[in-house]
C-alpha cells in the first residue's frame, strides 16, 4: 500500500446489484482513498457500477476518494491488488430456478438451495471450477492479498482457494448473524425498557459453520444475557416473531424465527443463522412439504420473486445511473469495510469469519471450515476460540463438513460419481437411490456447461 490509508481493491463480480451497491455505499462513508477495480463475466454490469460508484465521489457526504474502474480480464483487475472481493453468483437465472424446482419435482423442499440440498450440491459443482481459476489467478497477480469471500456455497468456495493456493490470505464474511444479534437487541430493549438497544453492544461466543452457526453465549454491558432471551424465546416459541406480520409469504428472505425458537428449547443454543439456511442442514423437520415450511413461518426462495427481483435491480440500476436515485453514504449492515481497515491497521475488530479450523471450534475436524468469531488488526485475522457446540448440533454440522470433503474430492479426481455420494448423503435427500439417481442426472444435464472442468 503506497500509505496508511490508500488501498487497491479488486471486486471480482463487481457488478453485483446487491452487495455491490452496500460496498460502495459503505465504503463513500469512510475517509479512505484508493481505487477499486471491477471484474464481473458481465462487462456491461462492471461498467455500470464504475459509473454508480464514481458518481458517489460528487456527492456531498461523501468522505472517501476512491476511484472505480471497470477491468476488461480478472488479470487486470487483480495485479498488485491489496485486498480481493469475491462474490460471484455462478449460474444463470434459470439455473438457479432448477436448483429449487427439480428436486421439488421429486418431493425435496429447498428454501435457499445455497449450501445444502440437492440444490447446494450442485450449486458447488457449478462453482468449484470458476474458483479454481479465480485462486490461480490470484496466486499469480496479488499472492500477497487478502481475501474476503462472500459467495455461497461458502466452505466449498474457501476450501477451493486454500486446496488451489494454500497460502492464500483468505476468509468468509456474512452479514448473517446480524438479523440474530438484532433480535436479541430487540430482546433487550424490551426487558429493559430501553429505546434502542443496537446489535455491536451485543457480544457472543459463536461457533459452527456457515448456514449452521450458533450463539453458545450472549452479554450486554459485559452481563450474561442468555435469561433474558430464553424468556422470550418462550413467549415466541408459538406464534413467532415478526418485524412485519406475515413477510415470509412473499419475502424468500424473510421468517417468523419459529426454527431458531425450536431449536433453541431443544438444543439450548441460539441459532445465528437463519431459517432458511438452518433448516436445510436439519432433516426435513421443517421442510417435509411447502405446508410444513410455511407453518414454521420460512422464506422460500422461488422463481417469481427471483425473476422479480432481477427486473427490480435492473431498474434500480438505470435510475442509479441516470440520477432519478442515489445510494446513501455509508451503507451499515456489511462489516467488509470495517475488516478492510482493521487489516489495514486502522482500528481492531472483532467480528465473524469463516476460516480454517485450527482448533477454534473444538469439536468440529480440524481442517474444516468454521465460522467463529475472530479479532481483525493489522494484518491479522485470529479467530476466537469458541468451544463446543452441543454434541446433537455437532453431529448435524459434521454431516455438513463430510459432504463438503467429499465434493472437494469429487472436484480433485474430477468425477462426478464421488459427488453423488455427496447428494445422496444430504440431510434432505428422502429418496430411494433410482430417484435420486434420476434427479441428479437430470440436474446435471440442467447445468451441462459448467461440467467441462470435470470431463477433461
Amino acid at each position: 500500500m503506497s500509505d496508511n490509508r490508500s488501498i487497491r481493491i479488486a471486486y471480482i463480480g463487481g457488478g453485483s446489484q446487491n452487495f455491490g451497491w452496500q460496498f460502495i455505499s459503505a465504503l463513500s462513508g469512510e475517509e479512505l482513498q484508493g481505487t477499486v477495480m471491477l471484474y464481473d463475466i458481465d462487462k456491461q454490469l462492471s461498467l455500470m457500477n464504475e459509473v454508480i460508484g464514481n458518481k458517489m465521489r460528487e456527492q456531498e457526504t461523501n468522505k472517501s476518494d476512491i476511484v472505480y474502474i471497470a477491468t476488461d480480464t480478472i488479470e487486470d483487475a487483480l495485479t498488485d491488488a491489496d485486498f480481493v472481493i469475491l462474490s460471484i453468483s455462478e449460474g444463470t437465472l434459470d439455473e438457479k430456478i432448477n436448483d429449487i424446482y427439480l428436486p421439488e419435482k421429486f418431493g425435496i423442499v429447498q428454501s435457499s438451495a445455497e449450501n445444502a440440498g440437492p440444490g447446494g450440491i450442485i450449486r458447488a459443482l457449478r462453482t468449484i471450477p470458476s474458483y479454481i481459476k479465480i485462486a490461480e489467478a490470484i496466486k499469480e497477480k496479488c499472492p500477497d492479498a487478502w481475501v474476503i469471500n462472500l459467495t455461497n456455497p461458502m466452505n466449498i468456495c474457501l476450501m477451493t482457494l486454500y486446496d488451489v493456493f494454500p497460502e492464500i490470505k483468505a476468509f468468509g464474511s456474512t452479514n448473517e448473524p446480524f438479523a440474530s444479534t438484532e433480535l436479541i437487541a430487540d430482546f433487550i430493549s424490551k426487558e429493559s425498557n430501553l429505546p434502542k438497544v443496537h446489535r455491536r453492544e451485543i457480544k457472543t461466543n459463536l461457533v459452527g459453520i456457515n448456514g449452521f452457526s450458533f450463539f453458545t453465549e450472549i452479554y450486554y454491558n459485559g452481563e450474561d444475557v442468555m435469561d433474558i432471551y430464553t424468556k422470550f424465546n418462550k413467549n415466541f416459541s408459538e406464534m413467532g416473531y415478526e418485524k412485519h406480520t406475515n413477510e415470509f409469504k412473499n419475502n424468500p428472505l424473510a421468517s417468523g424465527n419459529l426454527v431458531k425458537f425450536d431449536m433453541f428449547m431443544r438444543y439450548n443454543a441460539i441459532t445465528a443463522a437463519d431459517d432458511r439456511h438452518v433448516a436445510e442442514c436439519c432433516p426435513p423437520w421443517y421442510l417435509s412439504t411447502q405446508k410444513n415450511a410455511q407453518n414454521w413461518k420460512i422464506g422460500m426462495m422461488n422463481s417469481n420473486y427471483m425473476k422479480r427481483r432481477k427486473l427490480e435491480l435492473a431498474d434500480a440500476a438505470k435510475k442509479l445511473m441516470n440520477g432519478e436515485s442515489e445510494l446513501k453514504t455509508g451503507y451499515a449492515g456489511t462489516d467488509i469495510v470495517n475488516q478492510i481497515k482493521a487489516l489495514m491497521g486502522m482500528k481492531n475488530l472483532v467480528t465473524n469469519v469463516d476460516t480454517v479450523n485450527k482448533g477454534q471450534a473444538s469439536n468440529l475436524p480440524l481442517g474444516a471450515i468454521v465460522q467463529t468469531n475472530a479479532l481483525i488488526s493489522k494484518n491479522s485475522v485470529k479467530p476466537v476460540v469458541s468451544g463446543e457446540l452441543p454434541e446433537e448440533l455437532m453431529i448435524l454440522a459434521a454431516r455438513q463438513i463430510s459432504n463438503q470433503k467429499i465434493l472437494m474430492k469429487a472436484a480433485k479426481e474430477k468425477d462426478l460419481d464421488i459427488a453423488f455420494n455427496a447428494f445422496l448423503n444430504d440431510t434432505l435427500m428422502t429418496l430411494p437411490i433410482d430417484s435420486a439417481t434420476e434427479l441428479y442426472k437430470e440436474m446435471l444435464s440442467g447445468i451441462r456447461s459448467h461440467l467441462i472442468y470435470y470431463c477433461n
